[in-house]
């Protein structure tokens, strides 16, 4: 391609609507243009990007025997009513209606759709395991798209269903997964963890996340450096010092005066206590019943896990609710006193036995000598909280480390849950009917393509690795009035083209500064210089963009050189692929 005629809109300036290091290096070098909120054009080097992202993933997908498949992303209500999912999805699902008033939905993801597939072709257990994926647009109404194509309203997805009829059977699919998506970001140069996860909406028996580390990171992930240990903050646990002990002969709870006092930092001040030696409410509303969580003061409940705790989405009551509720404003409630009791859960940090301050239920009032398992129920205990760096490894003897992460995929074990709701079965060997066993398995093009600019740049500009770089080389020939420079450039374009490579010629009429800059910007692997060294002393010079490195050597061994770097970068990724086992 010549880039006299290319769409190649650099920009000099980083774009004000930029808010990573990547999304700026994205819009500068004219890879994509933003629509609107969360919605983006793919420029002619983006898309180069993305298609050979998409390559990758057949490749591996396809090396384990899986099957590609399409499927529509207008989807009808009816089906999403089978999994209780058109209200569970929220305001996240764009939801629309056809001109006949029916009902649909731009599918933010595909478990109903290939569910349906699999009950209409799967029937016996002589035909599993079976593992489908698609490379499909998603849309979801994100109500804070963000960092550029990392968190979009349109994406793209490379999502997986596998199906088997045990599950050890799900285990195998599953590892074949984690194997599959490793090769697949180490070929595509990323540097990754794998990460303890929340199912969320998606549902089943667990889950695992495939995480960059970045300051740019929309996520938390812990980790041990000692042992190991990772998981998103959303499921990660920590060991807490027992703060609180045992009281032998507690008093009775007593009401204390703590006028306008509604927080954990003013109550302990005016009581003259730790935060800790006060217990936190958080007073919840799920599936239209109300449930209490109940923390230490100096603690955070964590959503996620309360969530999880609950088995459902809630909401946040409002203050109006909770006066309805408790009898008292949000700052004065608490685990006693209640005409009609909500579901109390109870933090692992909480310690049955020992002595606590809580909200009264009424205004300007606490209750101190709350005993837990006395005054209230510890029939619910669950890790809610959110933990901390520093605090304890629950594996070793270690403390862990907080860090910003950005999600590039995710693995889950979904189960029977979509296949039960909507009788998706298999027949066994005794003839009896199952419901199908499923796992779904998501890859983020678009966090994959940003993910290595993250990874891969420097002051000038991107690096791409050379498995996934929108061009194998480019040209840049100056001193465009000079015939054997011009001749010579295009002989060596030619030549690679006629090898299969592809190629970039910035024969455009710019000065040197321009094109080397441009050059550097785009991060293409490898450069060739054909310029001044030329008309000297007959040579040109290769730069690899990596390292920096220069070499000049004859214009007649230029493409076997070219070919020879070109075929070490991509085997370096290559090989580390095949390290994964």
């Amino acid at each position: 391609m010549k880039l006299s005629h290319f769409l190649m809109p650099t920009l000099k300036e980083v774009p004000s609507e930029a808010d990573t290091r990547a999304h700026s290096l994205m819009l500068r070098a004219g890879l994509i243009r933003r629509l609107t909120a969360g919605v983006h054009s793919f420029l002619p080097l983006g898309w180069r990007v993305m298609k050979n992202i998409e390559r990758i993933i057949r490749e591996e997908q396809n090396r384990f025997d899986c099957q590609e498949i399409n499927m529509p992303v207008l989807n009808p209500r009816e089906l999403w009513e089978e999994s209780n999912r058109w209200t569970d999805f929220g305001d996240v699902l764009f939801r629309l209606k056809d001109r006949r008033g029916r009902d649909l939905c731009l599918g933010p993801t595909h478990e109903e759709v290939i569910t349906d597939l699999a009950r209409s072709f799967i029937t016996s257990y002589r035909e599993l395991p079976q593992t489908w994926y698609q490379i499909q647009t998603k849309f979801r109404d994100e109500a804070r798209p963000r960092a550029g194509v990392i968190r979009g309203r349109q994406f793209t997805m490379m999502d997986a269903y596998s199906f088997d009829y045990s599950q050890e059977g799900l285990d195998k699919s599953y590892e074949n997964q984690r194997i599959i998506y490793e090769r697949i970001y180490n070929r595509c140069g990323l540097e990754y963890s794998l990460v303890g996860a929340s199912s969320g909406l998606m549902g089943g028996t667990g889950s695992q996340e495939f995480m960059q580390l970045t300051p740019d990171g929309e996520d938390t992930v812990i980790t041990c450096e000692k042992c190991g240990y990772a998981a998103n903050s959303e499921v990660a646990q920590s060991r807490l010092n027992q703060v609180s002990e045992v009281v032998e002969n507690p008093h009775e709870p007593e009401d204390v005066h703590t006028p306008d006092k509604k927080t954990i930092a003013a109550v302990s001040e005016f009581l003259g206590v730790r935060p800790m030696d006060l217990m936190k409410s958080v007073l919840v509303m799920a599936d239209d019943k109300p449930v209490l969580a109940l923390i230490r003061g100096d603690l955070e409940v964590n959503e996620t896990k309360l969530m999880t705790a609950i088995g459902a989405e809630y909401r946040a009551m409002e203050p109006h609710e909770i006066v309805e509720m408790a009898g008292a404003d949000a700052g004065f409630i608490g685990p006693i006193g209640w005409k009609t009791k909500p579901w109390i859960i109870v933090d692992e940090s909480i310690v049955e036995g020992a002595s606590y301050i809580s909200g009264a239920n009424k205004n300007d009032y606490h209750i101190k000598n709350i005993v837990p398992g006395r005054d209230f129920s510890m029939k619910t205990v669950k890790d809610i909280r959110v933990v901390k760096d520093g605090e304890g490894c629950p594996n070793c003897d270690s403390k862990i480390k907080i860090s910003r992460a950005v999600e590039l995929g995710h693995i889950f074990k979904l189960g029977t849950k979509y296949s039960k709701a909507m009788g998706a079965k298999y027949t066994d060997s005794e003839g009896a009917d199952n419901p199908l066993i499923m796992g779904c398995y998501g890859i983020g093009l678009e966090r994959i393509m940003s993910g290595a600019v993250d990874t891969h740049a420097d002051d000038f500009g991107i690096i791409w690795p050379a498995t996934i770089a929108p061009f194998d080389f480019i040209i840049i020939s100056l001193m465009q009035t000079e015939s054997s420079i011009m001749e010579t450039a295009k002989n060596i374009y030619e030549k690679l083209k006629g090898l299969g490579k592809d190629v970039l010629w910035d024969n455009r009429e710019y000065n040197p500064g321009v094109k080397f800059k441009d050059a550097d910007l785009i991060g293409i692997p490898i450069h060739l210089v054909i310029g001044k060294n030329f008309l000297k002393d007959g040579l040109v010079e290769i730069k690899i963009r990596k390292t920096g490195e220069r070499r000049k050597i004859k214009p007649k061994v230029a493409i076997e050189e070219l070919m020879k770097i070109h075929h070490e970068l991509i085997n370096e990724l290559n090989d580390s692929a095949d390290q994964v086992k």
